[in-house]
């Protein structure tokens, strides 16, 4: 086969790749969209959409719960057929697939986009699967992820399911252990136990979630472990029953169940790249180290973006980071760019949210921490959803509001008004002069800033009780 000669070359079509794509045609590059296995994003195929289509209905089927309270007779009788909402799930996922196609690779020319396997086999210089090889003067890498699942487990089948899996199931199994209890974990988890499947959540850590604020994971273990049961704090183990069940033990606890969700992470797709032939040294995450403002690696023509740098995987994140590398890929002069204010949201119930610096990253004498108990909110009462904390914390100086840990109902939507505020630099006493209605979620959010603002130093914009002046 012959070899080509392009300005730029991305590996990998999903998010990252997409907007990567999209910074590289504006730029009028000649470029090639090289991408090995099922087309389409890891959100749209087996991540964020058809999670929280699942989601979604389980919550549902869940709400039956408070019928009785609320005056509602029937929902006892209510029942779900899962194998009909799995479909529905499926019908759901293909439309956000087809969608992402349709405004993307659906209009590229086989020259264009190519799907097949590429692997450098020389700087500057990447063959396909036919043999052919493509020369370009830059790469965009955004090849993304796989799930972990260790060796030893992967005898046991298909009854070991991880997310490329979980969404092609016609049916629930009985019993399921769900290991690893991150965001997708939680999520997954905590729906399939609502739609009938009996539960058992392990990790070897002691907090869920992602969370690092001590007072909201104890929040967040009391409020989940009420569903179903969690263990933490050991590795798991798995054995086979003589019934072909599996035996799952971590610690002084085991369960047999009929299957086991493998949520451990997911690793990056760099092994069948060829880096090696590149002279490119990783590090001991086994990823090429590289500048998250330019997203290059090191001062080589390649570009990384995506989670296949394991930094930031989430669906937004990914697209910034195709943007950066597509933009950088395109243009003589490599320009660095401001990342955005971190955000991360696991769509359990309640939500679980992390936004701007976590606890952990603060320094312990430099922060004050606002805080306010779901507990006596009359929306979340009203909800049926009066569970959770909400910790806010700022400068003990200056009053910047530096980031966020929680655990609460509408947290999605709260997350998204503190990020918008961190990311503006603003100070406790600006946003307590904000305007709050009544009642919304919104009020624990303002309990928790004006428990804020009386320990912070720095008073400004005014008394919070005060109106704000024409003057």
């Amino acid at each position: 086969m012959g070899q080509r000669k392009v300005d730029v070359a991305i590996i990998g079509s999903g998010t990252a790749g997409l907007n990567a794509m999209g910074r590289v045609k504006r730029a009028g590059k000649d470029f090639v969209l090289i991408n090995g296995g099922e087309p389409g994003t890891t959100c749209a195929r087996v991540g964020c959409m058809p999670s929280k289509a699942i989601i979604q209905v389980a919550e549902d089927f869940h709400r039956r719960s408070l019928f009785e309270r609320e005056g509602i007779e029937g929902g006892d009788h209510l029942k779900v057929d899962i194998p009909e909402a799995m479909e529905h799930t499926r019908d759901l996922r293909d439309t956000f697939v087809d969608r992402v196609l349709s405004n993307s690779t659906d209009h590229l020319s086989e020259d264009v986009f190519i799907e097949q396997y590429a692997r450098f086999v020389e700087p500057g210089v990447v063959e396909l699967e036919d043999g052919e090889r493509i020369q370009a003067d830059r790469f965009v890498i955004a090849t993304g992820s796989t799930p972990i699942v260790p060796d030893a487990w992967k005898t046991f089948g298909d009854r070991i399911v991880t997310t490329d899996e979980f969404f092609e199931l016609e049916d629930l199994p009985a019993s399921m252990a769900v290991i690893g209890l991150g965001v997708i974990g939680l999520e997954l988890g905590q729906a399939i136990s609502r739609l009938g499947v009996d539960v058992t959540g392990i990790d070897l850590a002691e907090n869920i979630g992602g969370i690092s604020d001590p007072e909201v994971n104890k929040a967040a273990i009391e409020v989940i472990g009420k569903e179903f049961p969690l263990w933490l704090g050991h590795a798991a183990e798995i054995s086979e029953e003589a019934d072909g069940r599996l035996k799952v033990t971590a610690g002084e606890q085991s369960a047999v169940v009929d299957k086991v969700f493998a949520s451990l992470g997911r690793r990056p797709n760099l092994d069948r790249l060829g880096l090696e032939n590149l002279g490119i040294e990783l590090d001991e995450r086994g990823i090429p180290e590289y500048n998250p403002n330019t997203m290059q690696i090191g001062d080589q023509p390649l570009f990384l973006a995506g989670d296949i740098n394991a930094d930031r995987p989430i669906l937004h994140e990914a697209g910034d980071e195709g943007k950066i590398a597509g933009y950088n890929a395109a243009h003589d002069e490599i320009r660095a760019f401001r990342r955005k204010t971190p955000l991360a949201i696991v769509f359990s119930d309640p939500n679980i949210i992390s936004v701007g610096a976590r606890f952990a990253d603060l320094e312990p004498d430099s922060f004050k921490t606002g805080e306010m108990k779901i507990a006596p909110v009359g929306r979340a009462l009203i909800m049926g959803k009066n569970r959770g904390v909400i910790r806010v914390y700022a400068d003990q100086k200056s009053g910047r509001i530096l980031g966020a840990e929680m655990v609460t109902p509408r947290g999605e939507n709260l997350a998204h008004l503190l990020a918008w505020c961190i990311q503006k630099e603003m100070t406790v006493g600006e946003l307590i002069q904000m305007p709050f209605y009544h009642p919304v979620m919104e009020e624990a959010l303002q309990a928790a800033l004006s428990s804020l603002y009386h320990q912070v130093e720095a008073k400004n914009p005014g008394p919070i009780a005060e109106l704000v002046t024409m003057d």
